[in-house]
């Protein structure tokens, strides 16, 4: 395995991470401590998890990805070995959003924050996280691919005061480093610029989508991943799995995700599906497997502190895990911005 700086801390982090969303939904609790032990029997370090998961978010599953989280602590007595990361849900500003947690009002404020962090620790079945996450803003932004809604939101928890609460939870030793997740240039700029001027705590990772499908991230978040050392966790580095070129022809194979669950539209427009189809194709030219060819571009880039793999088997696991010992040339990294040149952004 090999480890990065976690922004401007001392943390080490695997360069691939473990994502965890199907855990409670597609994966049962034993299958999640199996993925644990493996992965950790292969270097991964960062486990990334949310108070939201499982994936499709329902009220009947909410905390469970947690749970099986904490049982494997407890079993196992490895908290040591781990950089545990997990993540406050924003505000309900959408349909899309999940309005069963703390009734929808889930403002970066004091009271729920605190409600949050406090309910993760129990199930987690720890005292403290390695990294907490805002999971999406609390205002109103271009995220999960839709464009600027230029919306005046009636109410929104000023930065500032998000970071106060989250200072106070450093301060107890609660939280050891704070991150964002679904931020835009705009909201990253805010935080930083908080922190230094009222000497708060300072965001040292983002968690964005960034895959060959969706490279927004490299338009304006790069630049503060380069000069601030503000780090990106990727996720969904295989546009959740169609760049494995699983669904490619309408295929839906049984018990994968996009068949599970029809309301994931985002990687499957047409756009998506022709790039798609050029970079499998460009995989096997070069005799890749094309999770290896999304999986280690994604390993390449340098904004990239950690890629946050999900996986519902033990093989996929180890497939893409495998990833981390593929180093693509030069030539296949040309190639493959050629095709970024042609269909940019296709599932933004």
């Amino acid at each position: 395995m090999k480890y990065r700086k976690l922004g401007r801390t001392d943390l080490d982090v695997s360069l691939i991470g473990l994502g965890t969303m199907t855990w409670g939904e597609q994966n049962t609790e034993a299958e999640a401590h199996q993925q644990l032990d493996y992965a950790l029997s292969r270097g991964i370090n960062l486990v990334d998890t949310a108070e939201m998961y499982p994936v499709p978010p329902k009220p009947e599953t909410q905390g469970r990805t947690e749970t099986y989280i904490g049982t494997w602590l407890a079993r196992t007595g490895r908290r040591q070995d781990i950089v545990l990361a997990s993540k406050a849900a924003g505000p309900v500003r959408d349909a899309k959003r999940p309005g069963h947690i703390r009734d929808g009002k889930t403002f970066l404020d004091r009271k729920n924050l605190t409600e949050a962090l406090d309910a993760s620790l129990r199930r987690l079945q720890t005292d403290y996280l390695d990294i907490y996450q805002l999971h999406w803003p609390d205002r109103t932004t271009a995220t999960f691919g839709r464009d600027y809604p230029w919306v005046d939101d009636d109410y929104t928890v000023p930065v500032q005061e998000t970071l106060e609460v989250l200072q106070d939870f450093v301060r107890a030793g609660k939280v050891r480093h704070i991150g964002v997740s679904n931020e835009t240039p705009w909201g990253v700029a805010q935080f930083l610029k908080h922190a230094e001027a009222l000497g708060l705590p300072r965001i040292e990772s983002i968690q964005n989508p960034y895959s060959l499908l969706n490279r927004t991230y490299e338009s304006g978040l790069s630049e503060f991943s380069h000069r601030e050392q503000v780090s990106l966790l990727a996720y969904s580095p295989l546009a959740m799995g169609v760049l494995s070129g699983k669904y490619l022809g309408g295929a839906r194979p049984d018990n994968a995700r996009l068949t599970l669950f029809t309301r994931f539209t985002r990687y499957s427009n047409e756009r998506a599906e022709a790039a798609t189809q050029q970079y499998v194709q460009l995989a096997r030219q070069h005799g890749l497997s094309p999770v290896h060819l999304a999986l280690a571009w994604v390993n390449q880039q340098p904004s990239v502190a950690s890629n946050l793999i999900g996986a519902t088997t033990l093989e996929q696991l180890k497939q893409n895990i495998d990833s981390v010992d593929v180093t693509l040339s030069q030539d296949v990294l040309d190639a493959v911005d050629a095709i970024h040149r042609q269909n940019p952004n296709p599932a933004p």
